[in-house]
């Protein structure tokens, strides 16, 4: 099995994406460590890290609800920093915490997952889109500093995921004019195979990258969107 022995914390693991990682990495042979944890208390993180035995893999999923729907000209500055400061603020908590218990056996995968609008412009999406943009950044930044003691550091950038509640967020906030069944449509549409993503091939994807199969990885967000935006 590809995470056999291995023990991954999961922040987030009550949504779709971190719930489906959560599934995979334990069919993987990971212990998987599940526990409520405010993902935004440093405190919090900390004196859970410090119940668990080692930490191989840190996976941050954390969702963030009421997030896009605003036009930019009626957005106030509060909202539009909010998924900001809410993203990348838990993304380096829980990054660094962890890292500090990598450290010494000069090991670890750390892991978040981000967004098409990382990577290109979409309409209402008030902070969200640089939020993800932000911690695309933050993946680089932090291995840059880890890579040379051992620890990785890769993000996954999926996209249309109607099994997931921030999609159907995402319709219900976006009015244009279609059923649900038709947007699902446009979002297949959007990728090369004319197809939405399932959450069973993200957590493969997370499983592979939280290997050591994918030791060479890095520094990077691995592009899940199918064709939807290039890198």
């Amino acid at each position: 099995m590809l995470l056999q022995d291995k023990i991954a914390v999961i922040y987030g693991a009550r949504g779709a994406i971190g719930g489906a990682v959560a599934k995979a990495f334990a069919d993987e042979g990971a212990t998987v460590i599940d526990a409520q944890v405010d993902a935004l208390d440093e405190a919090a993180i900390d004196a859970h890290l410090q119940t668990v035995e080692r930490i191989d893999i840190s996976f941050n999923a954390i969702g963030l609800q009421d997030a896009v729907g605003v036009p930019f000209t009626e957005l106030d500055a509060d909202r539009f920093a909010l998924p900001i400061q809410t993203y990348t603020t838990s993304y380096f908590l829980t990054a660094r915490l962890a890292a500090r218990r990598m450290l010494p056996n000069k090991s670890g995968v750390i892991m978040t997952v981000t967004a098409l609008p990382a990577r290109t412009g979409t309409p209402l999406n008030g902070g969200y889109g640089a939020a993800q943009a932000a911690k695309e950044q933050l993946t680089r930044d932090l291995s840059l500093e880890l890579a040379p003691h051992g620890i990785r550091v890769v993000g996954l950038r999926p996209h249309g995921l109607p099994e997931t509640g921030t999609m159907r967020e995402v319709f219900e906030n976006k009015p244009r004019g279609m059923s649900w069944e038709e947007f699902q449509t446009y979002l297949a549409n959007t990728s090369h195979p004319r197809r939405t993503q399932t959450l069973a091939e993200v957590a493969s994807a997370a499983a592979f990258l939280a290997s050591d199969h994918a030791r060479g990885l890095t520094g990077t967000t691995v592009n899940l969107t199918m064709g939807g935006v290039a890198d």
